[in-house]
């Protein structure tokens, strides 16, 4: 039962969208199993680069099967101006599959999710107003639309009416805004029935036959470990769970069938929205590693928080994930620093604490204690093998490796997609 789960094992940004096309060639499925288009993918194919927020990485690999599993919520505007996108790049996306028990991210979910950050502050969570948030929480209370939806005008049309009761209330007496119209939603979503209607599927039926016939299935998280509503750094998380656990229910699969679990880990730490964030920069060094890096969201835009590698975040995500291994990304952006700082512990109320703290209080409160390393000057892009690194890249992989509690398989030397050092393999 050849399944493997790839996940982000920072605050997500890790570079998951390179480590799944890479894996693309050898793989026949490649399945979203939570989020929605407030994740976001860059991959890098020869001098083409390519912006995924919804679809999974997969869809750039021929011969692939791309699926947007149960757990994803997806707006029909995005998906199908992505596979526009696509298709006139030449990129075959007739392959994709939804899942028709998805569910459907609607305009008032948008609009809710807009306002009530707005209406929040100060204490806003720093979500990306997709609708994300309120079509979890839509489904959580069983009021959501899912994608099956939208084939029975009747079913769709109570439901819609349903959830706009309360939200039309809100709406107009809190946020004093106009109440929305359940027809014109309806007419809306109708439109995008048959345009979608030949991806849609049962997903989790045609996942599992392929495992039984000893197909190589991928699980692809969005976000990553710290944004889990769960696991995460909560509340300022995502609205799912990105962690290893979720690729079970975000794709109906039985946790008996994963045979692997691969987290990927950036070389330093990066975070997009508020919250606590123990090693971030906010010197010469912190522009420096968002310059080289690129660090901008790849969905919002947004320049993303950049720090030093935090050591016991790792340790969190290999306990929380069951890792078996990891894909460490970016490497090549730490040449040219003579030290290279890494957290091994925090600072908490004046005692060392080795492991993420459970409280939210002292996560907020912690102190990163440094290690430093000795850095390196030569361009590394180039390198093929771990023995073509300079002796002190090879020195803090090393360490990063004993700290992080899994094995480090593979390393990122650069953007394009040959640019890997693979020293394990996935498969």
């Amino acid at each position: 039962m050849p399944a493997l789960v790839l996940l982000g094992a920072q605050w997500g940004d890790e570079g998951k969208g390179k480590a799944t096309d890479l894996l693309g060639g050898s793989v026949d499925y490649v399945v979203r199993y939570q989020g929605g288009n407030n994740a976001g993918h860059t991959v890098v194919v020869g001098d083409q680069k390519y912006a995924l927020h919804l679809l999974p990485s997969g869809i750039l690999s021929p011969g692939c099967t791309p699926v947007i599993g149960n757990g994803v919520v997806i707006d029909p505007a995005v998906l199908l101006s992505e596979l526009r996108g696509l298709n006139e790049r030449g990129i075959d996306t007739s392959k994709l599959l939804v899942s028709g028990n998805a569910h459907v991210i609607t305009p008032y979910n948008v609009t809710l999710d807009k306002v009530g950050e707005r209406f929040l502050g100060k204490r806003k969570i720093g979500t990306t107003g997709r609708g994300i948030g309120p079509t979890y929480a839509d489904k959580i209370n069983r009021v959501g639309i899912r994608v099956q939806d939208l084939y029975d005008e009747s079913i769709l049309t109570q439901k819609v009416e349903a959830a706009l009761e309360g939200k039309n209330q809100l709406l107009t007496k809190l946020y004093n805004r106009r109440a929305i119209e359940s027809a014109q939603i309806v007419e809306e979503l109708l439109g995008y029935a048959e345009q979608i209607k030949q991806y849609v599927a049962d997903t989790t039926l045609i996942i599992n036959k392929a495992l039984d016939q000893d197909k190589v299935v991928l699980f692809e998280g969005g976000q990553g470990t710290l944004l889990d509503v769960d696991h995460g750094t909560y509340p300022f998380v995502t609205s799912s769970n990105p962690t290893a656990g979720g690729a079970c229910t975000g794709a109906g699969v039985g946790p008996t069938k994963i045979s692997r679990v691969i987290g990927i880990l950036k070389a330093y730490t990066t975070r997009v929205g508020a919250g606590p964030f123990p090693t971030e920069l906010f010197d010469a060094d912190g522009e420096a590693l968002r310059r080289i890096g690129g660090e901008r969201g790849v969905t919002t835009g947004r320049d993303r928080r950049c720090g030093w590698f935090d050591a016991p975040i790792a340790r969190y995500a290999t306990r929380v994930n069951g890792l078996t291994d990891f894909f460490l990304t970016k490497l090549d952006v730490l040449t040219g620093w003579e030290e290279i700082p890494v957290c091994v512990a925090y600072e908490i109320d004046g005692k060392r604490v080795e492991e993420l703290p459970y409280s939210q209080t002292d996560f907020h409160h912690a102190k990163p204690i440094y290690e430093n390393f000795p850095g390196w000057s030569e361009d590394i892009t180039k390198a093929k093998t771990f023995a073509d690194l300079p002796k002190n890249a090879q020195a803090y992989v090393k360490a990063l490796e004993e700290m992080s509690g899994a094995p480090i398989s593979a390393i990122g030397v650069g953007p394009g997609r040959t640019e890997t050092i693979e020293i394990n393999s996935f498969l």
